[in-house]
């Protein structure tokens, strides 16, 4: 199976647990920089075209682990291999709705997953009912285009939400403002999801101050043990956004288990260190069933 690696950064550590868990099972994989390739969107046959004049053709899997700042090109690449048949275990359509937040929310809202209460207005004139809509401070805002935690404010007062939200939205900023889960005292989940099954899950605790628990933020990942009901609501949650390969999110809270977010290139570090799960081989194994039944119908 011949296998491209659509990514920025040879050196980070998921990249390279793909390429060595492809290799030991035999594939040949190669590193693509989304940045290097370019393309011919009017040829009769789509091609890619990367550094040097090299036509990228003939890959049997994509694996796209595309960062947010890269996603508008990243996507527009992943798209061009899908039309040369390849398969891609994460669609550039579903990629590109995933980085919207706002969008995510409403898809699992419209599907019946639980999320927190959550509220989006262009106007600083609706500050203080957009406030009131949520049940009031204490509450979370947070930026579209945030990640890792990056550009996520609590607010424990109603003044300091309003001062907040304005001081965004001054900026021309995207934000939502959600309720904030006290309950949760800084700890959430992140269900690790290929295909129709959570592979792994690791419990995530901020550090001491802290009401973020992303391992970017200082917190810290453990193994964790998970109900039936939060193994579904991840499934689900995958399913709705068209996703094969998912970082779930989820907080668990007086009313029951509510999805946070949901990341379309989780990390396998923090994930493989506290459950010393091979996450990459699943995703390698998820790739290698599909390659499989394709050829045999084929065949």
């Amino acid at each position: 199976m011949r296998i491209a690696l659509l990514a920025s950064n040879p050196n980070l550590y998921s990249n390279k647990r793909l390429i060595e868990s492809a290799t030991e099972r035999g594939h040949d994989i190669d590193f693509i920089a989304i940045k290097d390739c370019y393309m011919d969107i009017t040829a009769s046959k789509p091609e890619i075209h990367y550094r040097g004049g090299e036509i990228l053709k003939s890959y049997d899997v994509v694996i796209p682990r595309i960062r947010p700042s890269a996603t508008f090109y990243g996507t527009s690449v992943l798209r061009q291999f899908a039309a040369q048949g390849a398969y891609c275990l994460n669609g550039p359509v579903a990629i590109g709705r995933s980085r919207d937040k706002l969008r995510t929310l409403q898809i699992l809202s419209g599907q019946g997953v639980n999320i927190p209460k959550t509220g989006f207005a262009d106007s600083p004139r609706d500050t203080k009912d957009l406030i009131k809509m949520i049940g009031g401070a204490p509450l979370i805002v947070k930026l579209l285009e945030g990640t890792q935690g990056i550009g996520v404010v609590l607010a424990e007062t109603n003044k300091a939400a309003e001062s907040v939200i304005n001081a965004f939205k001054s900026l021309k900023a995207q934000i939502l403002v959600q309720e904030f889960i006290a309950e949760s005292k800084g700890v959430d989940l992140r269900l690790f999801v290929i295909g129709n099954k959570v592979v792994a899950a690791m419990e995530r605790r901020a550090a001491k101050g802290e009401f973020r628990a992303n391992i970017h933020m200082g917190g810290t990942g453990h193994k964790a043990k998970i109900t039936p009901e939060e193994r579904a609501m991840a499934i689900k949650a995958a399913k709705a956004m068209e996703l094969r390969v998912a970082g779930v999110d989820i907080i668990r809270s007086d009313r029951g288990p509510m999805i946070l977010e949901i990341n379309s290139s989780p990390g396998l570090e923090g994930v493989e260190g506290a459950t010393n799960i091979d996450i990459a081989a699943k995703m390698i194994e998820h790739a290698e069933k599909h390659y499989n039944t394709k050829s045999k119908v084929s065949t």
